[in-house]
């Protein structure tokens, strides 16, 4: 299942972030935090799942995430999810967005929120 669904650019600043399961709102922003930390410091050329970060569930949890330009990706699921599955997923969500706003850029993201949120809806409803 999936927990969470961010996006942040290269210098942390969430763009998006989508939570399926009931977090406080400062234990959200640690775990946005702790996951671009976790991400920005790995290197272009390694794999692109992680074991999720002591916030977010340990070791049962996976981070899964992709680099386009200046945006990361990022989607936290359980230990259930198949990880090429869900780096698939982020693909077609990437393409979409990009047929939607024609070459998407992180300023579509900022002026588009609803749009970006009713298409995140429309691939993933309540974390499946």
């Amino acid at each position: 299942m999936i927990k969470a669904i961010l996006v942040f650019n290269n210098n942390g600043k969430p763009r998006i972030s989508k939570f399926y399961q009931h977090y406080a709102e400062d234990l959200q922003q640690q775990i946005i935090r702790e996951t671009f930390l976790l991400v920005s410091k790995r290197d272009e050329n390694v794999c692109n799942f992680l074991e999720g970060g002591s916030l977010i569930g340990g070791a049962d949890y996976r981070l899964i995430y992709r680099h386009y330009a200046t945006l990361y990706f990022v989607f936290c699921v359980d230990s259930s999810e198949s990880e090429l599955g869900i780096l698939d997923l982020i693909q077609v969500f990437v393409e979409t967005l990009d047929k939607c706003f024609e070459n998407v850029c992180e300023l579509d993201l900022i002026f588009h929120v609803e749009k970006v949120h009713n298409i995140l809806n429309e691939v993933v409803m309540g974390g499946m």
